[in-house]
């Protein structure tokens, strides 16, 4: 307000955004007595007011524009003395002090590092272990980045100061060095000549992007860099850069020793069972009651619900900087809340020797042992660790709360990890569930308060035998391999890697430098998430397709076989003849086959099964049954299932639902939701249009689902082709896509130009057959594939210049589908003005909206698309206006396909 200068503050992406972490707000009182009231009516007054009128946002001319700029200069230079001023008043307010710059380590340092942000923290921590070794070492954070007070940073630096080492956490290609560094260099050129016998060497240095790793050991090399001779510059650090050679080497083993008297534990859960907002929970709970600080960190990807997280929580007698995962062999206490977890290598790598380790498995008690994995038992034998085991989806279930397991496992974690005293325990955790759950009904509330104390009733210490041989012999062997030995070597050598959780430890060369990954790498992750899968009856089925139809993962598929192909199946292989009059006398089967560990259990197959047995009424075509005796069957009989032909895509009925699901979809095993609402209506089109299709994908959910390493569900069928797939923001997506319109129809206009060139050497039959060919339908697309075929073979006899280039071109003579895909954040509100442009325009485009109405991605907020009345985020007592009518708008172009389409009212009319 003083400065009237506007401020941005940030954070450093996920690593302090997923954080948690004790604070001591100030008080209200405080902050008043921060404001300068003068300043705050000053800043009203020059509001806009027709009371007294000014003109802001002139068009200026180059006559004045420079001037105006330079007119700024003195609220700039007036900036960093406002802010230190402010400081230095917070400190006499709070004692608790800032400056511009912060330094701590030793007062006559030669080594110091410079950064902002989370980093930082860790940097700190590094410094007092080095400290502690007798080194001479410093860290100087920077807390006000622009205006950059070249004078102020000199004055923090010791006057010792012989080697700086700037950190930024950014990427700028092309530039001589990375804004903080470059900062840095002029204000030693401008303030530094005075205040040190000889400048200090300043070297620069990249970590922690996308908020990688950072860890004490990655600070100490980059320490220790400081005192080469010549030391590296620029250089990265927490990355093996085998491709321009700038990372630095660094010893992953050495600790800072802040670990000492902090207990750590780590969780490992599914996204959406409540095991983040459980640990979440816990932090404030133990922050509360033990007045320990305490520290939460989550990891989880893009897809969210679904996919593995990670919680990371620390609790420690004192400030807590560790800004960083919790390591190897550091967690006192390690829980696994889905059993097919057990399967990553690095989930009790966790466990420091004594720890203890908590397991939710619906295995009793006395099977629990034999059953896990020999090299699982032998790290539990070989550290020691107490092992305990809860079925806590059995009695999530028992309680009403589904597979929201949060309230069994939270309240197992206190009953054993030692961190609250039990009966406190409980108690704490009962009272936060009045506090959580209070205001949305007493049912609620006594549901979570009962299955705490069923918890306790139901959790089982495990004996460790002294002695297990089969343990001990298969110690050695991998937990379990979901990559096949004949896999393409970028899904052995890289998404096998990020799969098991190392993709930190992948060389730069393993990535590709231009963002284009391989498709169909979801078929290879295996998730295994489903508690029951569907089995299916073939006597009582009509196969009708409507399973396949609505199967949001493509888990759920159909096929002809032949009865020969029948009876080579294996045993428990289900078919039964094909129905319709299109089969009769063909002596064809049918089967629809589950993929077991693709499934996720999310029963909607069931949900649309039309049919039920007379004499049972509750059981259909498919009945959901318990999916661990069912795994090791039926993935024999999917892997048989895959290697059957698929349907001839020319001669299937493809307008009957159960023709149309005898094509192969080339969208399959996404990381959506279980049970997602958007997916099946991408695989449809994948199955109608995927070997033609070029999808342009807004960002939001079906971009994360779409196109989220380790692995993409986008694929390709076995002539090679399939959906391309390429991932644009909110405000372009359909300009982008509208360029791949036009750069195809480019293409085929100058492959027709040179057909006709060409046309005496290639023979006008073939020719005139390419120009005028029908592809309106799936057979005469087939046809002109196999004319462009015979046209590069001729083309190939030809030495001809224009036929190099129509070889290049060729393609483009066969028909391709240009999808622009996204939600309605996209469609009705961020990138409305680009979709108008291109529903204005009269190219064959076809635009997929996936209208949840609300932005779904980011926690389901208000859109145009959200209809009067509904409750979301930002309209939490009903929106107040109506829906925009997107389909009406794009009716009124007149020129305009409109469809308004939902399985659930109507799966023909979507079909059609």
């Amino acid at each position: 307000l003083v400065a009237r200068v506007p401020f941005l503050h940030f954070f450093d992406g996920f690593r302090t955004s997923h954080e948690l972490a004790l604070v001591q707000p100030p008080a209200d009182d405080t902050l008043r007595a921060l404001f300068d009231e003068a300043a705050i009516r000053a800043h009203r007054e020059r509001a806009l007011t027709p009371e007294h009128p000014t003109i802001r946002g002139t068009a200026q001319n180059p006559d004045v524009f420079f001037q105006s700029r330079e007119a700024a200069n003195p609220y700039h230079d007036a900036l960093p003395g406002l802010v230190r001023r402010t400081m230095d008043r917070y400190a006499e307010l709070t004692g608790r002090r800032y400056r511009l710059f912060d330094y701590h380590g030793h007062p006559e340092a030669g080594r110091v590092l410079v950064l902002m942000g989370s980093g930082a923290e860790t940097v700190h921590e590094t410094v007092d272990a080095l400290l502690a070794a007798g080194e001479r070492v410093g860290v100087l954070r920077v807390r006000l980045y622009r205006p950059f007070a070249g004078a102020d940073f000199v004055a923090a630096l010791p006057r010792t100061t012989r080697a700086i080492a700037v950190l930024d956490r950014c990427k700028e290609p092309g530039a001589p060095a990375e804004p903080l560094h470059l900062d840095v260099i002029a204000a030693l050129a401008q303030h530094g000549h005075g205040a040190f016998q000889t400048l200090p060497r300043t070297i620069g240095g990249r970590y922690g992007l996308s908020s990688k790793e950072f860890t004490p050991a990655m600070a100490k090399a980059v320490f220790d860099e400081l005192s080469a001779t010549v030391p590296r510059s620029p250089f990265t650090i927490g990355i093996h850069d085998d491709v321009t050679h700038l990372s630095l080497d660094f010893d992953p083993h050495w600790k800072s020793g802040a670990a000492a008297g902090v207990t750590a534990c780590v969780f490992y859960g599914l996204g959406s069972d409540g095991t983040v907002s459980a640990n979440k929970n816990s932090v404030q709970i133990i922050a509360a009651h033990t007045g320990r600080h305490a520290q939460g960190y989550f990891v989880y990807d893009s897809k969210k619900s679904g996919a593995m997280t990670v919680s990371h929580l620390r609790f420690g007698p004192g400030p807590i900087r560790s800004a960083y995962l919790i390591g190897a062999g550091e967690a006192d206490f390690v829980a696994c809340h889905q059993p097919a977890f057990l399967t990553r290598p690095e989930l009790l790598a966790h466990a420091k020797p004594g720890a203890t380790l908590l397991l939710n498995t619906p295995l009793a008690p006395g099977r629990l042992w034999a059953s896990l994995p020999p090299l699982v038992r032998a790290t539990i034998r070989g550290r020691n660790l107490r092992l305990y085991a809860i079925d806590a989806y059995a009695l999530a279930a028992a309680q009403g709360m589904g597979r929201r397991i949060n309230t069994v496992m939270q309240t197992a974690f206190f009953a054993i990890s030692g961190v609250l005293p039990g009966e406190a325990a409980i108690a704490a955790l009962k009272q936060s569930v009045e506090d959580s759950y209070g205001r949305k009904g007493r049912r609620l509330v006594e549901q979570n308060h009962a299955a705490i104390d069923a918890t306790l009733a139901a959790l089982h210490a495990i004996p460790v035998p002294e002695r297990d041989e089969a343990a001990d012999d298969g110690a050695g062997e991998a937990v379990h391999a979901t990559i096949p030995a004949d896999a393409p070597a970028f899904v052995r050598l890289v998404t096998a890697e990020l799969l098991a959780g190392r993709g930190n430890e992948l060389p730069v060369s393993a990535l590709p430098a231009d963002g284009s990954f391989p498709v169909g790498t979801a078929r290879y992750e295996k998730r295994a998430l489903a508690l029951e899968l569907p089995v299916w009856d073939e006597k009582l089925c009509i196969q009708c397709g409507k399973c396949p139809l609505v199967c949001p993962h493509a888990a759920i598929r159909a096929k002809l076989l032949t009865s020969g192909q029948a009876d080579a199946a294996p045993a428990g292989f289900r078919s039964a003849p094909a129905k319709g009059k299109e089969y009769a006398g063909s002596g064809l089967r049918i089967v629809y086959q589950v993929a077991p560990e693709d499934c996720t259990g999310c029963n909607l197959c069931v949900e649309v099964c039309p049919v039920r047995d007379k004499s049972e009424h509750r059981r259909k075509a498919l009945n959901m049954a318990p999916a661990e005796p069912l795994r090791e069957p039926e993935r024999a009989n999917w892997a048989y299932f895959l290697q059957l032909p698929e349907a001839d895509r020319s001669t299937t009925r493809i307008g009957l639902i159960r023709g149309a699901m005898l094509h192969e979809p080339l969208f399959e095993f996404s990381g959506a939701c279980a049970g997602c609402g958007e997916t099946p209506y991408l695989k449809l089109a994948s199955q109608l249009f995927g070997d033609r299709m070029l999808v342009a994908n807004a960002t939001g959910c079906s971009s994360i689902y779409g196109g989220n390493l380790p692995t993409t569900p986008w694929a390709a069928n076995r002539d090679g082709r399939g959906p391309a797939w390429a991932n644009s923001l909110f405000e372009d997506n359909a300009e982008f896509g509208l360029g791949m319109r036009i750069a195809l129809d480019q293409q085929r206009e100058h492959a027709e130009a040179l057909l006709r060139e060409l046309a005496d050497v290639l023979g006008t039959t073939l020719v005139e057959a390419l120009l005028g060919a029908d592809q309106s339908d799936e057979a005469g697309i087939a046809a002109q594939r196999l004319r462009v075929a015979d046209l590069r073979t001729r083309l190939a006899t030809l030495h001809d210049p224009r036929a190099r280039r129509l070889e290049h071109f060729a393609d483009a003579l066969a028909k391709k589908s240009v999808w622009i895909v996204g939600g309605d954040g996209w469609a009705y509100d961020i990138g409305y003005g680009g979709l108008d442009h291109v529903l204005a325009s009269d190219r064959d485009i076809n635009i997929l909206v996936l209208d949840t109405e609300v932005y779904s991605n980011t926690g389901g907020q208000t859109s145009k698309a959200t209809p009067r009345g509904a409750v979301a985020k930002f309209s939490a007592g009903g929106k107040r206006v109506g829906k925009k009518d997107l389909a009406l708008l794009a009716m009124d172009y007149g020129h305009v396909y409109v469809a308004r389409v939902a399985f659930g009212a109507k799966d023909q009319q979507t079909l059609n």
